[in-house]
């Protein structure tokens, strides 16, 4: 199973591509796309759409999940975010490719154990369970492999409870 995890964006945002191979994950790659300030906000989220159809046409991922927008003081700063999330959520639809979103505690949950785990806390689970000599850079790129790495949890938690009650959730 291929995932594409997005941490999203304006300016920044991180992408992560994640396979599990029975029980262990292996990184395919990830990276970040950037837009720069000085663009319009419509030649900014054309640059992201095109880029996550790109990712989706070259890895061929079973689902995508997408971090939810955390509250935010700054609405300006929220809107840009969610922005991001949209035209990241609509390229992966037009795919025919599943989304799948979650909550900052809920990737920290499923990554680090603890919802209230600290960034570096959850880099460095990232770096040990995708076996990395390093932490994942820029900051952005970890973020979208921790969602990624939630997702599969997810969805094998999920599996789990399935086939042993036949309950699905």
């Amino acid at each position: 199973m291929i995932i594409l995890g997005i941490d999203p964006g304006m300016a920044i945002l991180g992408y992560g591509v994640v396979e599990q191979i029975g029980n262990s994950l292996k990184v395919i790659d990830y990276g970040v796309v950037n837009t720069p300030s000085d663009m319009k906000t419509s030649q900014r989220l054309t640059v992201l759409f095109e880029a996550v159809g790109q990712l989706i046409e070259r890895y061929r991922p079973e689902a995508a999940a997408v971090e939810e927008l955390f509250f935010n003081k700054n609405a300006k700063t929220a809107l840009s975010i969610g922005h991001a999330r949209g035209v990241a959520i609509l390229a992966a639809a037009l795919k025919g490719i599943d989304v799948y979103e979650y909550t900052p505690l809920q990737v920290k949950q499923a990554v680090a154990g603890y919802g209230r785990a600290s960034k570096q806390q959850v880099q460095q689970m990232v770096r040990m369970l995708l076996n990395l000599r390093e932490i994942p850079r820029p900051d952005d790129a970890a973020d979208a492999l921790a969602v990624s790495i939630c997702h599969i949890h997810s969805i094998g938690y999920q599996r789990k409870i399935k086939d042993e009650t036949g309950i699905t959730i």
